[in-house]
């Protein structure tokens, strides 16, 4: 759940930002933001949840912003942008692959690695952006019709999973990739005026509710976590990341 709502409080905080600072400020200070959070998190020598999910919040916001820009300011279609970031994302799993033999999240022990899997989310948070807008708005589905899409395409990796026996980190990065457009087109629903096919409540709103729930589930989470007994000079990893 904290996942989906990172992925929404990205779109909408992006799209808030840009519309009431200067895009380019706007950028510049979402890119401050991914920076501090991230070196914040690498600097944890296990994991804990609320640094851990507010570089997750980081690059939503920044992954969002860097979709945004290749259309918006370079004037890259959406299609264009998307299948850049896919060739991207795939290069960064090629090296990841190539370089550690694995792309499980429960072997995310080195630095080398964390690097890598950061580098994937980045690449999954502006894949799924350019995607999303790729189905709404380039192919008019709309964002209904998107989340629907989505909804049903995310239940795919766990079917195929649970009973075709498909390879589980494949099916990880398969939903891990499919959450982004899935929260994008939610958040989009939400914020977009009724003449653009959304409810209306505005990105500031929508950003503002979407934080106070990720402040409510890390809380959970936080409250719920305790440092082992024995602290392990690596790091730890589990499914829902770096532990």
């Amino acid at each position: 759940m904290a996942k989906a709502a990172s992925t929404a409080l990205g779109e909408a905080v992006s799209d808030f930002s840009i519309r009431a600072l200067d895009p380019v400020v706007a950028v510049l200070l979402g890119f401050t933001f991914f920076v501090v959070a991230l070196a914040w998190q690498l600097t944890r020598r296990r994991y804990v949840p609320g640094v851990y999910w507010l570089a997750v919040a980081a690059v939503g916001v920044f992954g969002t912003m860097a979709a945004d820009v290749m259309h918006v300011v370079v004037g890259l279609p959406y299609a264009a942008s998307a299948m850049l970031y896919a060739v991207l994302l795939a290069g960064v799993f090629v090296l990841w692959r190539r370089t550690e033999g694995t792309l499980s999240v429960h072997d995310v022990t080195t630095t080398r690695r964390e690097l890598l899997y950061w580098a994937a989310v980045v690449g999954t948070f502006a894949l799924g952006t350019a995607v999303g807008d790729l189905t709404a708005v380039t192919l008019g589905l709309g964002y209904v019709a998107s989340i629907a899409l989505f909804a049903v395409l995310i239940a795919v990796p766990f079917l195929g999973w649970r009973f075709a026996r498909w390879d589980a980190v494949l099916s990880f990065w398969f939903a891990y990739v499919l959450t982004r457009p899935l929260g994008a087109s939610v958040a989009d629903w939400l914020g977009k005026p009724g003449a653009e096919g959304g409810v209306g409540i505005g990105s500031g709103w929508v950003s503002l509710g979407l934080a106070v729930v990720m402040i409510m589930l890390v809380s959970v989470m936080q409250a719920s976590w305790r440092v082992p007994a024995a602290v392990e000079p690596e790091r730890e990893t589990d499914a829902g990341g770096l532990r």
